[in-house]
C-alpha cells in the first residue's frame, strides 16, 4: 500500500512537470515537450524517476574511523578532490585482496593511491591514438598517466571504454571507479559495462563527477547512472557526503537529500607537504 502511494505521488509530480513544460512551450506536441525535457537531464530524471538527486550518506557512516594518507596529488585542473581519492582508498581497504577496476585514469592520482591498498589494479583509458582522434591536445596526451610508476599490481589497458569488450577481462571486481567521459551516453555505457563485471553483492561502483561540487548535482551524470543500472539497484544508490562521488552499495544507510549550503557536521585535518619533481 505504501509503495502504491509512493508511485502515485511520483506520477503526480511527473504530470506537474509536464504541465509546466506545456505552459512554457504551448505550441509543442507532447512528444516534443518530452524531448525538450530529455535535453534537460534534471527534468528528465524528475519525469522518469521522480528525483533530481541521490540521497546523501555521511562519509563517516560509510567509512567509520576515516583516516587516509594521499600521495601523488597535483592540485591541478581535472584532479579529484582529496576526499574523493581517500574514499576510494578507504573502500579498497575494506575488501580483503581487493580487485579494483578504474575506467578513465587521466594523470593516475587515484590509481596510484588505490594501488597501495588493492591486490589487483586495472585501468582502462584512451590510447594516445584515440585521444588524438578525439582532438585532445598533445599537452593533455603527455599528461596521461603522469603519476603511474611501474607496479606489479597495476595493469593498463589502452582502449576507449565505449567500444571495449569487458568480457575480455575474464575477471570480476570488488571496487570499480568510473571517471571517464561524463556525457550522458558515455556514463550510461560505462555504468552498464561496470555492472556486468561486479564480483558479487558486496561489490561497489563509485562514479566521479556525479556532482559539480560536494553539494551541486550534475544532472547529465545522474541520468546516465540511473539509465545504465537495472531499476532494482536504484534504491542502492547514494551520494557520499563531502565528495563529488556517487556510490552503488547494497549496505543500507540513513540518508537524506541535501541543499546548498549545507551546515558542516564534521571537521577534517589536513597535513600538506610537497616535493619538487
Amino acid at each position: 500500500m505504501k509503495e502504491n502511494r509512493t508511485i502515485f505521488k511520483r506520477r503526480i509530480k511527473q504530470l506537474k512537470i509536464l504541465f509546466r513544460s506545456f505552459l512554457r512551450h504551448p505550441k509543442k506536441t507532447l512528444l516534443q515537450v518530452i524531448e525538450l525535457n530529455e535535453k534537460d537531464k534534471e527534468n528528465y530524471t524528475r519525469l522518469k524517476y521522480g528525483i533530481n538527486q541521490l540521497p546523501t550518506i555521511d562519509l563517516l557512516e560509510l567509512l567509520p574511523g576515516f583516516n587516509e594518507t594521499i600521495s601523488h596529488y597535483s592540485f591541478l585542473e581535472g584532479t579529484s578532490l582529496i576526499t574523493d581519492i581517500a574514499l576510494l582508498k578507504g573502500m579498497a581497504r575494506s575488501y580483503a585482496g581487493c580487485r579494483y577496476l578504474e575506467i578513465g585514469t587521466w594523470r593516475g592520482e587515484s590509481l596510484v593511491n588505490v594501488a597501495e591498498t588493492a591486490a589487483q589494479t586495472i585501468s582502462i583509458d584512451l590510447s594516445p591514438a584515440e585521444m588524438r582522434k578525439k582532438k585532445f591536445s598533445e599537452a593533455v596526451i603527455q599528461n596521461q598517466g603522469f603519476f603511474i610508476k611501474d607496479s606489479s599490481n597495476i595493469q593498463r589497458i589502452f582502449h576507449d571504454s565505449a567500444s571495449f569488450d569487458f568480457s575480455s577481462l575474464n575477471a570480476s571486481f570488488d571496487l570499480i571507479f568510473i571517471d571517464a567521459d561524463h556525457h550522458y551516453e558515455a556514463v550510461k555505457a560505462d555504468t552498464r559495462n561496470a555492472y556486468s563485471v561486479l564480483n558479487d553483492d558486496s561489490s561497489t561502483i563509485i562514479w566521479h563527477d556525479y556532482a559539480f561540487s560536494t553539494e551541486r548535482v550534475r544532472p547529465e551524470v545522474l541520468a546516465g547512472i540511473l539509465d545504465g543500472l537495472p531499476a532494482m539497484e536504484h534504491s542502492n544508490l547514494y551520494h557520499v557526503s563531502n565528495t563529488m562521488c556517487a556510490i552503488l552499495t547494497r549496505k543500507k544507510f540513513q540518508a537524506k537529500n541535501i541543499s546548498f549550503p549545507s551546515t558542516p557536521n564534521k571537521m577534517f585535518t589536513v597535513k600538506i607537504q610537497a616535493q619538487r619533481l
